[in-house]
Order: structure tokens, then sequence, then C-alpha cells
């Protein structure tokens, strides 16, 4: 088994919450643009155990349920107090005919339809569903899924959810939840800073799971709502490390950025990366994956995997090693900002602490 870091994600609890370095995403397992077999999954999550991954993020709408059904099998398995688990709320999952199912991007889903509900029902309703698919009595972290203006499909829609999750008693259930034990952190899962740091403005959270908003080619979360986040010690789990494709395949013909076409000024920038890569042979994809976790902030982050081969690539690219030199040469050629924390600060921060 490989052995890999642990950070804590929160202090407000009795119980606290030790994520490892690297999680697993569910999304692909529920079957996302294309289908996954059954032992196929079952033999990725076992990988990903066997590696040393102990942080486990799923949802309802990740194959219409097909993504917490096949984490149940591994749960099994694994042992539910092994492993860190969360889930999301914010979908409710109803029976319906044929024609009306809304599998959105995912393939071969069960028959069902998608309904948004944000509401003090509508979260004890999830969760209830959540456990039972999931095969557990809790999980860990529950997580608002989707109010960003990215997924609702424009700001003002973002707000009306945000609005409903506040005015109809979401946010109290979440709290009720986690004040009664069921659960040990509440959060949201997105693909905007911004309505972070919303909700975060508004109340009390424990963690956002954040996707492609903080990553080398994106830094404009550490303006406001990073710095909020130390502040407030509230941890980030990063997704989408590499802005939907690019920064793992480079800027290749045809290479995505927030899942379309990179746009000429993202890949000159990506060129030029690569180029500071090339001269200290450091493999893009291993520094996009690594430069996250130098923020105090991040504490752990979730790449995709389909297969037990890619969970292994993983693994091995977070624990390449990047010179410093590297790190250096990236901030002072201004290809990132100069206030983005990087690993070897990180790197200097625990060998101060361990000499003291």
């Amino acid at each position: 088994m490989t052995t890999l870091g642990t950070r804590l994600l929160n202090r407000r609890t009795a119980r606290e919450i030790h994520l490892t370095e690297m999680g697993f995403g569910g999304a692909p397992l529920g079957n996302l643009y294309r289908k996954v077999e059954e032992e196929d999954a079952q033999a990725t999550l076992q990988a990903a155990y066997d590696a040393g991954i102990r942080y486990f993020d799923t949802a309802p709408q990740y194959g219409l349920g097909r993504s917490e059904e096949r984490f149940s099998r591994a749960i099994a398995r694994f042992g539910r107090d092994t492993i860190e688990l969360s889930t999301k709320i914010g979908r409710l999952l109803l029976d319906c005919e044929p024609h009306e199912v809304t599998p959105e991007a995912f393939v071969d889903v069960p028959q069902k339809r998608i309904v948004f509900d944000y509401s003090y029902d509508g979260v004890m309703r999830s969760y209830e569903a959540s456990r039972q698919r999931l095969g557990v009595a809790n999980a860990d972290i529950l997580l608002i899924h989707d109010v960003c203006a990215f997924s609702q499909g424009s700001r003002e829609a973002s707000e009306a959810r945000v609005r409903e999750l506040f005015d109809r008693g979401g946010y109290r259930a979440l709290t009720e939840l986690r004040a009664a034990g069921e659960i040990t952190a509440i959060g949201a899962g997105v693909n905007e800073w911004q309505v972070c740091q919303k909700l975060l403005e508004l109340a009390d959270f424990d963690c956002f799971l954040l996707a492609g908003r903080y990553t080398l080619l994106e830094q404009e979360a550490l303006e406001t709502f990073l710095p909020l986040c130390e502040t407030r010690d509230v941890g980030i789990i990063l997704g989408g490390p590499y802005n939907s494709g690019i920064l793992a395949t480079g800027a290749v013909p045809g290479a995505k950025y927030n899942y379309a076409p990179a746009p000429e000024d993202v890949l000159d920038r990506v060129r030029r990366i690569e180029a500071l890569c090339a001269d200290h042979g450091v493999r893009l994809i291993a520094a996009a994956l690594q430069f996250v976790l130098g923020h105090p902030s991040v504490k752990t982050v979730v790449p995709g995997a389909v297969s037990p081969a890619e969970v292994e690539a993983n693994i091995r690219l977070l624990k390449t090693p990047i010179p410093d030199g590297f790190w250096s040469d990236l901030r002072a050629s201004g290809l990132i900002r100069p206030d983005a924390p990087l690993p070897l600060d990180a790197n200097r921060e625990t060998a101060s602490c361990s000499a003291a």
C-alpha cells in the first residue's frame, strides 16, 4: 500500500476528519460520458483503496444513483470505519417514465428523473436516499451540490437556489444533521469559487469541493475567497486540477479547457508552462496535480479515474519529485500569480516544524 499523507479538514466538531492528500471522485463510475462495466468499477475502487486513498466522494447525480450503489459494494469490502465519505444534496431522484429520464452527461442510467430541491425536506429526503443507496448509516461530509451559475444556467438562477437553501430550510437541515452527529462536516460542491464565498459570508461551513477554479491556469480565488477560507479554517477539496483536460494533455490540437476547446490565449500560456517543464524535466500533468496542494487550505486533490491503471498513474504523479527550482521559476516567470503558495513553501514549513 502506498503511504499518502493526510490533512485535517475540520477542527470545530468532536470528531476530526483526516483526508488523504488524494481522494477518489465517483462521477466517472456513474458512467460519465461512457459506460463503465461493474467489474471494472469495482476493480478501480479497490485499486484506490489498495493505493492508500481513504477519502471517497460521490453524489446522487452521478449516474442517477449508480455511482452511490457501486460505492456501497466497495464500502462493504473496505469497512465503513476505514474511509471518509462524502455525498451531496440538491437533486432528488424520482421514478419516471422512460421518456422522462434526465441523464445529463451520464449513460446507461436507471429510470429516474432529477428534481432540484434545496429545501429542508429535500435535504432530508436526499440524504436518506443516499444512505440507502450507499448502504451506510451516515456520511462524514454532506455537500450542497451545484448551486453555482455554471450548473444552474445563470447568476440569477444561482442566487435563487441560494435563497431557497436558506429561506426553505435546507441549510437548517444540514446544521441539524451536523449537530446531531449524523454528519461531521457540511459544505458545497460547485464549479465556481464566487458562490462558495457567498455561502461562507452568509453562514458557517466546514469545507467546499471546488472543481477547476484553483489550478495552474486559474488563481483568481486567491484575491478574496481563499484568504477567507484560511481565516475561517475552512478546507478545500480540490477537484478538476487539469481544467477538464488541457493541463493533462498539454496544448495539443483539440485540447479541452473547461469542457470546451481551449482558446488561443490559454493554449499559449500552457505552451509557456510546458516549455518551463521541459527545462526542468518535469511533466506538466504532475506539476498541475501537485501545485494545488501547495495552498494550506487545500486538504485533498481529486483527479478522475476509471481504471486501476489510472489510479496508479495518479498516485505516481502525486509522488513524482519536482525540483524546487521549477516552482521558483514558475513564480518568477509570471506564469502564476506571485501570491500563489507553492509546494516548496509547504515543504519548507513542514521541515521547519519538524526541526522545531
